[in-house]
């Protein structure tokens, strides 16, 4: 008789991206801290990530998160994050959609008005602020991680499109920043496909130029984001606005303007003198949705100034589910997977 294999999952998203949380299943992984655990699943069983990303269960433009244990003794939960592009160290739409889910099952218990706890990523520690009203997580704050200016308005030629103007932040992974407008864009829902085919060749061009590195992690990898950038609008005190589109190698056009995009926008402008400490943009996708980071403070690190910032947004809970791993369906690749799985009974 065939053993059952299946998964906890709570399926949320946060302006439009979702995000797959992995609440059971999977038995306790190899390493002593969250980054640890991370980079086992990364170079040893990459075969959940691939499960819940690709056909049947998945599709790329989703994200998914595993809820481990966290090693630090502050923090309430821990969490690894999956995307196409691999395994990012941290994500604010996943941020927020994990403290969430946590909320929601109780992993963290509901507390009406505004309440705090840790979550561990891979990058570390995170500061969460959850609103709750009725019962109801109204919105989360999230801290973003500190981000810089890499590189500001240089020129690549990109075959398809002549010179690109570019800036690279870094806010959790390496993101080019492009003007939208000067590439013929006005950031509207019927381009999206152009959009996607825009980034990916300014992407593979930069990539093929030239590497980056973070000034204490190192090598990241080739640079996966692009965030295309349109006007910037003031429409209060300390408070703008931007219609965004944030592109993830290879070939998604996120739903949502997206946490680290929204970070990195922050420090573009703090490096070009646009905003102060205090001040808040809110970052509006093509669907409408909108992320809002709040610039709190900079400090100066090897050469860099790094940008101190929160993100705040809300996420919806689309459903709870127990999804059957059948390994005998040819639809269905176990490669990577079998001895992460638990028999079912979490």
């Amino acid at each position: 008789m065939r053993q059952e294999l299946s998964l906890n999952l709570m399926d949320t998203h946060a302006g439009g991206d979702v995000s797959r949380i992995v609440l059971g299943g999977i038995d306790p992984l190899p390493g002593k801290t969250v980054r640890q655990q991370m980079e086992y699943l990364r170079d040893d069983a990459d075969g959940l990530r691939r499960l819940l990303l690709e056909e049947p269960y998945g599709i790329p433009e989703m994200s998914v998160d595993l809820i481990v244990p966290p090693s630090h003794p502050d923090a309430s939960v821990g969490y690894i994050i999956m995307e196409v592009m691999g395994y990012a160290i941290y994500s604010g739409s996943n941020t927020i959609c994990t403290a969430t889910a946590v909320l929601e099952s109780g992993l963290v218990p509901k507390e009406e008005g505004r309440q705090s706890f840790m979550m561990e990523s891979p990058a570390g520690l995170v500061h969460i602020e959850a609103q709750v009203h009725d019962g109801v997580v109204e919105s989360i704050t999230c801290g973003g991680l500190p981000s810089y200016i890499d590189t500001h308005r240089a020129t690549i030629h990109v075959p398809s499109l002549g010179n690109v103007t570019y800036s690279v932040a870094y806010s959790g992974g390496f993101y080019a920043l492009v003007d939208a407008t000067e590439l013929g864009f006005h950031l509207t829902l019927d381009e999206e496909a152009d959009l996607a085919r825009c980034a990916r060749a300014i992407v593979e061009a930069i990539q093929a130029e030239r590497g980056f590195s973070h000034y204490t992690l190192g090598d990241v990898g080739p640079l996966p984001f692009l965030h295309f950038m349109g006007p910037v609008e003031q429409v209060g005190d300390h408070f703008y606005r931007s219609r965004s589109a944030t592109y993830v190698h290879p070939g998604v056009i996120c739903r949502s303007t997206t946490g680290t995009g929204t970070s990195a926008r922050l420090a573009l402008m703090h490096h070009e003198g646009r905003i102060k400490p205090g001040d808040r943009l809110e970052t509006v996708s093509l669907r409408g949705s909108g992320f809002i980071g709040e610039f709190i403070d900079t400090r100066r690190e090897e050469d860099h100034d790094v940008v101190e910032n929160t993100i705040t947004g809300k996420s919806y809970v689309l459903a709870h589910s127990r999804t059957v791993v059948n390994c005998e369906d040819p639809m269905v690749d176990c490669g990577g997977l079998h001895h992460i799985l638990s028999d079912g009974h979490d």
